[in-house]
């Protein structure tokens, strides 16, 4: 492997994270979130060489990813059109506590929104600043936090 390689590898790892927290946020099925991750790396390979560091490395890379989930969920939704996937209502890995029923429901309801708006509040419950979510998603910093108070009310007002 030569340094840019190895370079790229290192970001990787230390970002794997990120990464697959961004593509599960805009999946539910294991396979799919795999597929998501392979491509945002690809993508991330791609434009690793011409990344020039003007903002933070995870910056770039939540940035990349969130298009990347953003630009296959628009190809898939075009290509399939909208479809509701078969509830078997079974699953048993998972705990039924009500912590575990709390998370299921607020992932259920950020999994309704649009992506630009998932895409906002998965910075946000990352903990990311405001003015560093508007540098991921090419927004004012004044417009990420009335986008998040809306987005608020709008989860509030959903039913299960």
């Amino acid at each position: 492997m030569n340094d840019l390689e190895n370079k790229f590898a290192q970001t990787i790892k230390q970002n794997k994270s990120t990464i697959y927290t961004v593509c599960y946020m805009f999946s539910h099925d294991d396979h799919q979130v795999n597929d998501l991750f392979q491509e945002a790396v690809i993508n991330l390979w791609r434009g690793f060489e011409k990344f020039e560091g003007r903002s933070d490395v995870k910056t770039w890379i939540y940035r990349v990813t969130l298009n990347t989930c953003i630009s296959l969920e628009r190809k898939d939704k075009k290509r399939r059109g909208a479809t509701e996937p078969l509830d078997m209502n079974i699953n048993l890995f998972h705990d039924q506590d009500q912590d575990t029923r709390q998370i299921d429901l607020l992932h259920k309801r950020i999994g309704r929104l649009q992506p630009f708006d998932r895409a906002i509040v998965l910075l946000w419950l990352e903990n990311m600043p405001y003015d560093e979510i508007a540098q991921v998603v090419g927004i004012s910093t004044t417009a990420v936090s009335t986008r998040l108070y809306r987005i608020k009310e709008q989860l509030k007002r959903m039913n299960d």
